[in-house]
């Protein structure tokens, strides 16, 4: 029984299990995206986001953990190299978990679990970016308003026009 557990198991004894996600976890660095069983994909979220949070530190330190843990030094190096640079300003949430349906055979359900592609901007420059789109967006706005208000005084004016000149005829015709 698990009573007071907090962790649910993969359903093997624990060398395995730590195993299997070591593997998933060399698979997603290598790959970036990988497709496993939803329970696995959440299992694995924690244990690299942890390592990610080791690889934006970059001591020595933290080197050592990320290898020991992977048991990979090119896996470890591209956390450290690649990785972490991208999510240098991300306060955690590297990894996106994606339901894919259910395996063939025995309907376990399927998900791909990948890293987050956006690249986030310090927040000073998103508020500057946010500023100019809305600003750009006011004078498009105000353009098309003032081209419509100009074709609509333009079609009152032709109308007019028009209007006056029937009058003048109709006069012209009663005269007659």
């Amino acid at each position: 029984m698990r009573h007071r557990r907090f962790t649910k198991r993969i359903g093997t004894d624990s060398e395995h299990a730590r195993a299997n996600l070591r593997n998933l976890a060399i698979a997603l660095v290598k790959y970036g995206k990988i497709k496993t069983t939803v329970f696995k994909a959440k299992q694995l979220r924690p244990y690299i986001e942890k390592l990610i949070t080791f690889g934006k530190k970059g001591d020595l330190h933290s080197r050592r953990i990320v290898v020991s843990r992977l048991n990979s030094k090119e896996a470890a190096k591209k956390i450290f190299d690649e990785i972490a640079k991208k999510y240098e300003n991300r306060q955690g949430g590297y990894t996106r978990i994606v339901r894919a349906g259910y395996r063939n055979g025995d309907c376990a359900p399927m998900a791909y679990i990948s890293f987050v592609e956006e690249e986030l901007l310090p927040k000073t420059v998103q508020e500057e970016n946010d500023k100019k789109v809305v600003d750009e967006i006011k004078e498009k706005v105000e353009e098309e308003i003032a081209t419509t208000v100009n074709e609509n005084s333009s079609s009152v004016e032709s109308t007019d026009n028009a209007e006056s000149d029937e009058t003048q005829k109709d006069e012209t015709e009663q005269e007659k």
